[in-house]
This record gives structure tokens, C-alpha cells and sequence, in this order.
């Protein structure tokens, strides 16, 4: 049987997407800033894909700009900020996605100041402090928070988070890739500076992605050349990825209520299958309804010997998770993000997240070969035992 629990790191893209894609690969094939015919045709797909992004958020067309991803999008995002709106502190965690963390640190060696938020044992970050900290108007301040963490699917509350940089005066970014089509956003209700999003997280195209800049906080282009986007990203757009984009998010949020009720329920299911069926069985962040992404759960299991090469014994099993987000899979070091919440050192973390295409039967498959393991494990080292 062949399992793929890997969703937070990229989704199966959904054959409607490939078919709307098809025909800008080989038939409409113009250069979107060309004004004949051809270009006219590729540059009416991508301003629909935009339509839809606007549309979702509440936005206006005018604020939304493609990029090649996430990555990109919050790269512009925080260097952008601080060349162009004169920010001089930023407020982050040590659990961002590396994109974003590297990105802070990057303008940090540059003289911007960089506060950290205090974290519980679940990633919910210290409002209370993030207030204390705003109250210091004396600088111009970018508060860069994700909404759900890639590793532990933790969420934050952007409400709370929206009115605080509000309140002080405070842009406020977040990187929203991995809710992007999973949850509600409304630009309008929560006041928001910067938001991006990447395709292929829901069942769209690898490469592409967009960035929301709020008109209040224009930048600078992060990419000089050409006119494409505005003025705002040179380079020939990626036409087939951004229609791909588009019909991805269109489809994402037509059925985001069925999608959220099936993907609770397999999250949940695999928690009380896990618990019931695995000894010495944890997790990490936050898992109940209201405070965790219902498409990512990060499992701690007990130290021993099957611990060790979880991820190649369940590899041979037919079964693809992770040890936390793909972008550091290659890495030495452990999970930052794990690190960041004082996890357990001497425990190892496997992230599964779902998607649409997972099914009951195969999380049935996937703990049957956990409890295969650790069964044998627990008898072999059954000092090794944790009940939680």
C-alpha cells in the first residue's frame, strides 16, 4: 500500500488544475505583454486568476502580484519593509518558517532590531508581551507572525494580533501558506499589511504563488527588469502556473467547508487511533479544534531503536511523512521549531498532514505498521514507555 502523508509539503495537483493549465502550455502560448492576440489571451488568464485571489481575500486586484511562492513573497515582504517603509524593529518567533526566519535575520545583521515572542509549550506565542513590546512606538515596527505553523500546525489568532499592531501602529505580515484555501481570510474584517500564498499546497502547480501588499504599505519592486506586475515583479509571468494558481484557489474554496469537516475528521481519527493502538504516544503544539491547522499533526514518539529511522522504516512501509517542513530536509540539524518549544530532545517528531485524496483506510494502514514497531520496542525497552 502506498500512503502519502506529506501534504504540508506539497499537495497532488488536481487533474481539473492540469486540464485548465493544458491549454496555456500548448495552445495560448503568447507573452502576457504582448499586445497582439496571443499576448492579449494569456494576459485576460492571468488577471482572472487574480480576480479570484482579490475575490478570496476581500481584496482589490490592484494589491495582488504573483511570485514564484512563498518563499519569494515574504523575502519581498520583510527586505521590502525595511527599504521602503522605514521599518526599524521586527517582531517575530523562533519558529517561523525558515523563509521568513532567514529573512528577519537577514535585515537583523543590517541594524534592524529583531525581538522574539516568548512561546508556550504548544507554539502559542505570549500576546501579553507582544503588546509590551508595541507599546515602544518609538520605532517603526513590522510584526511578521504565521498563521499556522508548517511543523506543528499550531494557529495563531490574527484577530488579536490585527487589532494589537493596529492599536500601536504596527504593519502587520503574515505568512499564510499553508491556510491559503483551508480557512476563511477577509482582508477588510482583519486588517492585514502582508500576506502571501504558493499553489501547491492546495492542489495547484508547483512554482508559483502571490503576495498580498495592502495599499496603505506600498513597496518597491524586489525585482527590477521589466513592467510585469505593475512594476512590481519583472520577468515574464509564469501564465500556466498562475491559471493553474487561480482554478487551484477557485476550486479551494467552493468546497473549503467539506474539505475542513473531512479533514478534521481523518486528523481525528488518527489521534484516537494512535492513542489507543501506539504505546508511549505524544504530540507536539497544539491539537484541540479551535488552536490547530486541521490539515497538519505533528506525532512525538518514545526514544528507542524504530525511533531512530522512523521516517526510512516507514518509507519501506509505503508510507511518505516527514520529520518537519520539507525546506530542511536535507539539513544535520534538528527541528527548529521543536527546539523552539522545548520539546523533548530525546523524542523524535513525525509531521503527517492530509489532504482531500487520504482516506480513513489509510490511516488504519499507517498505525497498524506504527503499533507493529513500538509494540515490539516497548517490550525489547519497556523503560522506554510514555503514557500521555
Amino acid at each position: 500500500m502506498k500512503v502519502y502523508f506529506d501534504n504540508a509539503a506539497t499537495t497532488q495537483i488536481d487533474k481539473q488544475v492540469l486540464e485548465e493549465m493544458i491549454p496555456y502550455m500548448t495552445e495560448f502560448y503568447g507573452n502576457p505583454s504582448s499586445i497582439h492576440g496571443f499576448g492579449r489571451k494569456a494576459k485576460a488568464a492571468v488577471e482572472k486568476a487574480r480576480k479570484v485571489v482579490a475575490k478570496y481575500l476581500n481584496a482589490s486586484t490592484s494589491e495582488i502580484f504573483f511570485t514564484g511562492g512563498g518563499t519569494e513573497s515574504s523575502n519581498m515582504i520583510i527586505k521590502g519593509a525595511v527599504r521602503d517603509l522605514g521599518v526599524t524593529r521586527i517582531i517575530s518567533t523562533q519558529i517561523e518558517h525558515h523563509c521568513v526566519l532567514h529573512s528577519v535575520e537577514a535585515v537583523g545583521k543590517n541594524g534592524v532590531k529583531v525581538d522574539y515572542l516568548n512561546l508556550d509549550a504548544q507554539g502559542q506565542v505570549d500576546y501579553e508581551q507582544l503588546e509590551e513590546l508595541l507599546k515602544d512606538t518609538s520605532q517603526k515596527t513590522l510584526v511578521s507572525l504565521m498563521q499556522a505553523n508548517n511543523e506543528i500546525g499550531t494557529l495563531l489568532d490574527m484577530e488579536r494580533v490585527s487589532e494589537l499592531c493596529a492599536k500601536y501602529g504596527a504593519y502587520f505580515h503574515s505568512d499564510t501558506v499553508q491556510t491559503v484555501g483551508y480557512y476563511p481570510m477577509d482582508v477588510q474584517k482583519t486588517k492585514i499589511h502582508f500576506l502571501s500564498g504558493s499553489s501547491h499546497k492546495f492542489h495547484g502547480p508547483k512554482g508559483v504563488g502571490f503576495v498580498y501588499v495592502n495599499g496603505e504599505a506600498a513597496l518597491k519592486p524586489f525585482i527590477d527588469g521589466g513592467s510585469q506586475e505593475r512594476n512590481m515583479r519583472a520577468g515574464t509571468e509564469n501564465v500556466y502556473g498562475i491559471v493553474g494558481l487561480g482554478k487551484a484557489l477557485e476550486m479551494a474554496v467552493e468546497n473549503m467547508e467539506d474539505n475542513r469537516i473531512y479533514l478534521s475528521g481523518l486528523k481525528n481519527y488518527m489521534i484516537t487511533s494512535l492513542r489507543d493502538k501506539v504505546p508511549g504516544i505524544a504530540f507536539n503544539g497544539d491539537i484541540t479544534e479551535t488552536g490547530s491547522n486541521y490539515k497538519v499533526l505533528s506525532v512525538s514518539l518514545p526514544p528507542g531503536e524504530k525511533t531512530e529511522l522512523i521516517l526510512f522504516n516507514l518509507d519501506i512501509s509505503g508510507i511518505a511523512a516527514s520529520g518537519g517542513s520539507a525546506c530542511t530536509s536535507g539539513s544535520e540539524k534538528g527541528s527548529h521549531v521543536l527546539e523552539g518549544i522545548k520539546a523533548d530532545p530525546l523524542r523524535k517528531a513525525v509531521r503527517f498532514s492530509f489532504s482531500k485524496y487520504n482516506t480513513k483506510e489509510e490511516i488504519d494502514y499507517t498505525v497498524d505498521v506504527l503499533k507493529k514497531m513500538f509494540t515490539q520496542q516497548v517490550v525489547q525497552h519497556p523503560q522506554s514507555t510514555v503514557h500521555t
